[in-house]
């Protein structure tokens, strides 16, 4: 078993064990998540889909599986056998027992529907990241710099494990394309969707036009919303909207692309060392990339109701990130790729918020060192994100 460090989804656990009969912990592949759970759930029997043995033994007949092992299990990779959710809706209706019930797996389109539909109002659905840069620094394993950080990005394996970043990129992507992907959804030329991925990381952090996208590509703009859609899925990407008063427009306009784990995104650049990202054209999306996937690893941790935005006027006066909590008052943050900080930093935020969200936090994130409160804003370095929940 891989080396276990800390991890934040525990206070979300301790949260809804005692009101949900079924836990199902779900998240990109590589997370972490089986030996979360086989840490976190010591005393639960233990079964794995992925072994043939476990899946033959289960799907010979689910309903005596479950009357042989009626609590405190783990069923993971439950995406393998979606058909054994109807069973496990009747026996928690029969047994009602409260976090009795443990079911991981990579999200997919097709086990997300399924379980919404057959368990609905009796399971809760947790995420599991790649690490945080708070649970990083927790273990004493966050890098010095955020150039090396974004390099090597946040999962799991490449801090418990000896290997190469470039090796274990590889191999992930590999794995991904080759076996998750044709899960999820059934695409015949994989190459032309690696492609597509390597385009999409070009286009980080920008207002992603998938019509052109898919004319990159060589693909129909339908194809294309529908890879994007599987990529979502499998929490490769998430799209940040932009931020318009009238509920509808957010929904309309066009979003902004994201990566979950910058070393993925680094690695589909062809970026290999930090020399290297210091000249990138992309370096400052990059760094935004950081910064907005951070935050939105932490507020699925302590606080799932707040919503993330981009602001963009009619005048291309841009707004990095807006964090709405429900609140009166709202949050607008501005990242900037320097080391040190320029007072020409606050000029948009503070410009913007006046005319537009007078009552707001305002805060600077930034490569550097130092935290600086001033008057008008916050100033934070890149490792001191947690201070935006303050």
């Amino acid at each position: 078993m891989q080396k276990f460090y800390q991890r934040d989804i525990d206070k979300r656990v301790d949260k809804v064990i005692a009101g949900f009969p079924i836990i199902f912990i779900t998240g990109p592949r590589q997370s972490g998540k089986t030996t979360y759970i086989r840490h976190r759930f010591k005393n639960y029997e233990y079964f794995n889909l992925e072994s043939f043995s476990d899946l033959e033994y289960i799907s010979s007949d689910p309903k005596h599986f479950l009357q042989e092992h009626p609590r405190n299990i783990i069923i993971d990779e439950v995406q393998r056998m979606p058909e054994l959710l109807s069973y496990l809706q009747v026996h928690v209706d029969n047994r009602q027992e409260m976090g009795s019930i443990i079911l991981s797996g990579s999200q997919n389109l097709l086990i997300s529907e399924k379980i919404s539909q057959s368990l609905a109002g009796r399971v809760v659905h947790l995420t599991l990241f790649p690490f945080s840069l708070e649970e990083l620094k927790k273990a004493k394993i966050i890098e010095d710099n955020p150039w090396q950080q974004i390099l090597k990005g946040f999962y799991p394996a490449l801090y418990s494990r000896k290997i190469p970043i470039d090796e274990f990129y590889n191999s992930y992507l590999t794995t991904f394309v080759e076996r998750d992907v044709r899960l999820i959804k059934n695409i015949g030329d994989l190459a032309r969707f690696r492609k597509f991925m390597i385009l999409l990381a070009g286009r980080v952090g920008q207002i992603v036009n998938v019509s052109s996208l898919a004319d990159d590509v060589g693909i129909s703009p339908h194809t294309a919303e529908s890879w994007l859609s599987v990529l979502e899925a499998s929490y490769v990407i998430f799209r940040l909207s932009p931020y318009f008063k009238n509920i509808g427009k957010r929904l309309i306009r066009s979003p902004k692309v994201f990566f979950y784990d910058t070393g993925l995104l680094c690695f589909l650049l062809s970026i290999n060392n930090t020399k290297e990202l210091d000249r990138h054209f992309a370096r400052g999306s990059i760094f935004e990339n950081l910064v907005i996937a951070e935050v939105k690893k932490n507020k699925s941790i302590d606080d799932i109701s707040a919503q993330l935005y981009f602001y963009r006027s009619s005048k291309n006066e841009e707004i990095d990130l807006i964090i709405d909590s429900g609140k009166p008052e709202i949050t607008l943050v501005e990242i900037k790729s320097a080391v040190e900080f320029n007072q020409s930093f606050l000029s948009t935020l503070l410009k913007v918020g006046a005319e537009i969200f007078p009552d707001s936090k305002k805060f600077i994130v930034y490569a550097g060192k130092r935290i600086l409160n001033l008057k008008e804003a916050s100033i934070l370095p890149w490792n001191k994100l947690e201070k935006l929940n303050k």
